[in-house]
């Protein structure tokens, strides 16, 4: 079903020539990002005359999916207004923009936490059409202005409201949504983040820190709610990523970025930039993944604690690995491990990096070695991450188990290799993450040169209800 508007749609003609996109190349396009989506749609060339000519607006997800479409092409995202389908819904531009204005920035964070209950509530909604657009150059803009000005100079916010009391903020408010980030966390870990339980925080960011973000506070109480927000909307960007929804992810680290400015809260800011290098690096951006990381390193020299300079080393020997660079990959690792040594117990490390210990320093390093193609290296280092298995990590256990499997499989131990395979396809059927599955996927990839072996068969058949379960 289409709509129509007045006139030729000269903004969607202008772009796709820009983009080099022939009206044919655009409904293949279009096409295709639906199917990988569920959806069945059967435009043509004449689809996209129609929309150039005559203005036309597709209904339903396309006009979001022509957006990504395109911007896959440029290399950048496109905002329905660019094309001349900014009637169609304004949600592709929530949660992106990363304002210089502090009530800006409020307006931008609450939009998106409005956004992203409706797309729940509608059975995936405007994530679902959105899904598999990440791009990121969205990333260049937030990095960039943090690292320039990484605090805003004043947040005291006051309400004017005629028709209701102004909603007075105070520390007890904010200890309350630093509890919730307490326990989302530890949610996040031991269930992964399609649990339901996970699934409460974006819940918590509409109902409880949107309407604290809205009210009257001093700029104490403002710094420390902004700080606790942030934390909250990081975590709803990890729990997506981990869950396959990247898009939802981008836009929750674009506004925690913002909302850690906000705080002055520069270790908190390098966090959210590590979450942002782990995303891109995943997706195949380890230049950019690099660069995330090392922006965190440089502004938080002098400011952040060794356990927290070691853990940004760690994210950017990721990225390193990641694009086959050994030496720097080494380098950073040496750097994360200097770090982490001269952390102490008294260290006023953030309560948000408690996961952070020797053992996920060797978990990270052997997906390092791993990437460098060193199954030596990396056998030694998941032994030690291995040491020391807890119910509180339990998707960490899971990812440690495939990558010492994969470890075991380059140095020609089959047996081995399906042994830790089963183990770590148990840990991953009793949480809910798709990078979890991911990992699983790609070990039986490794595997099907011994697709004949009776043990490679049986881990076959162990891990397909896993992989035939929406993430």
């Amino acid at each position: 079903m289409s709509r129509e508007q007045r006139g030729p749609n000269e903004k969607l003609g202008t772009v796709l020539a820009l983009a080099g996109i022939s009206n044919a190349g655009l409904a293949r396009r279009v096409n295709d990002l639906g199917a990988q989506r569920g959806l069945t749609l059967r435009y043509d060339k004449t689809s996209v005359a129609r929309w150039v000519s005559k203005g036309m607006v597709p209904q339903g997800a396309a006009p979001h999916l022509i957006a990504a479409a395109i911007g896959a092409k440029l290399g950048r995202p496109v905002p329905l207004h660019e094309i001349g389908l900014a009637d169609a819904d304004p949600a592709p531009e929530v949660g992106l923009a990363f304002p210089r204005d502090v009530s800006e920035a409020v307006r931008s964070a609450t939009d998106l936490y409005r956004l992203d209950l409706a797309g729940r509530r509608a059975g995936g909604g405007i994530w679902q059409s959105l899904a598999g657009s990440f791009a990121v150059s969205a990333y260049a803009t937030p990095a960039s202005r943090w690292l320039i000005t990484p605090a805003d100079s004043s947040v005291a916010r006051s309400t004017d409201l005629t028709d209701l009391p102004p909603l007075k903020v105070g520390h007890s408010d904010v200890a309350k949504l630093r509890e919730a980030a307490e326990d989302a966390r530890r949610w996040d870990s031991k269930y992964g983040g399609g649990d339901w339980r996970s699934s409460m925080v974006p819940e918590c960011l509409r109902v409880d820190a949107a309407p604290l973000l809205l009210g009257s506070y001093s700029d104490e109480v403002g710094r420390a709610l902004f700080g606790a927000t942030a934390e909250l909307t990081r975590l709803a960007g990890w729990m997506a990523f981990d869950t396959g929804q990247q898009e939802a992810a981008q836009r929750y680290y674009i506004q925690a970025l913002r909302l850690a400015r906000a705080a002055a809260d520069v270790p908190l800011g390098g966090y959210v930039l590590a979450s942002m290098s782990l995303q891109a690096t995943y997706r195949g951006f380890a230049d950019e993944g690099v660069d995330l990381a090392q922006a965190a390193v440089e502004r938080n020299r002098g400011l952040a604690t060794a356990r927290t300079m070691s853990f940004f080393r760690l994210v950017e020997a990721r990225a390193h690995a990641k694009a086959g660079d050994g030496h720097p990959a080494e380098a950073a690792l040496k750097a994360a491990e200097a770090w982490l040594e001269r952390s102490r117990e008294g260290d006023c490390d953030p309560s948000w990096l408690g996961f952070y210990s020797y053992d996920r320093f060797a978990a990270d390093a052997a997906e390092c070695y791993r990437d460098l193609k060193a199954p030596r290296q990396v056998r030694r280092f998941t032994e030690q991450a291995l040491s020391r298995p807890t119910e509180e990590f339990v998707r960490s256990h899971g990812l440690r188990l495939v990558v010492s499997a994969v470890a075991e499989l380059e140095s020609g131990n089959l047996d081995a290799a399906c042994a830790a395979g089963t183990r770590a396809v148990e840990v991953a059927g009793r949480i809910s993450s798709a990078r979890t599955t991911e990992y699983v996927r790609d070990l039986l990839h490794r595997l099907e040169p011994y697709g004949d072996e009776p043990r490679v068969a049986e881990l076959r058949e162990r891990a397909r209800p896993l992989l035939v379960t929406p993430a």
